[in-house]
């Protein structure tokens, strides 16, 4: 709404556990320069790996890239998928942060029946406020952030707001949700300004 405030930026997770395998590469190499532009999350919570003919086709938007499917690999950026001071999101591999480029927010939600949240990457939350944007798309602010309800638990959002579950979503336009949450949708731009 155009009264609302801007809520504070979200404590960045950096004090979130991370892989004792990646601690150890962070000492042993601390200056290892951000890759920027080369991992992606979609609205449903896939990870994309955009090599260098992805990236010369356009944005994120434009060109996805290679969609992730190996279990292990989407389990070890879910591990270690932190976001700094400014509201970038990031995967650490090893001593090497990997910016990621969001279509939508840092979360997707996945609903449990009772109302329980959880993450793309296994997190669970409380919620705080839920907010549709002028497409119909269902978020949640959690105590973790901002994050998209996967389009496959809509209905099931619907039937925790119709029991007040949840609060009542507030009218909110796509493109401010990343200024009013405090997080960078493409860090990749951000690095070019």
């Amino acid at each position: 709404m155009g009264g609302a405030k801007r809520r504070a930026l979200a404590p960045p997770l950096h004090n979130r556990a991370m892989d004792e395998i990646v601690k150890r590469a962070l000492a042993k190499w601390p200056n290892v320069p951000a890759c920027h532009g080369w991992l992606g999350l979609d609205m449903r919570g896939r990870w994309y790996l955009r090599d260098a003919a992805a990236q010369a086709r356009g944005g994120f938007a434009q060109s996805r890239g290679d969609w992730l499917r190996h279990p292990g690999l989407i389990d070890f950026i879910g591990r270690n998928y932190l976001s700094d001071a400014a509201g970038q999101w990031y995967f650490q591999n090893g001593p090497q942060r990997v910016y990621v480029e969001l279509e939508a927010a840092p979360w997707v939600w996945r609903v449990a029946a009772d109302g329980v949240i959880t993450s793309h990457t296994g997190r669970h939350a409380e919620v705080r406020q839920t907010l549709c944007d002028e497409a119909g798309r269902l978020y949640v602010e959690s105590t973790i952030g901002l994050g998209l309800v996967h389009s496959l638990d809509v209905a099931v959002a619907a039937d925790v707001l119709e029991r007040g579950a949840w609060p009542q979503p507030e009218p909110v336009q796509a493109k401010e949700l990343a200024s009013r949450f405090g997080f960078v949708r493409s860090p990749c731009e951000a690095a070019r300004l």
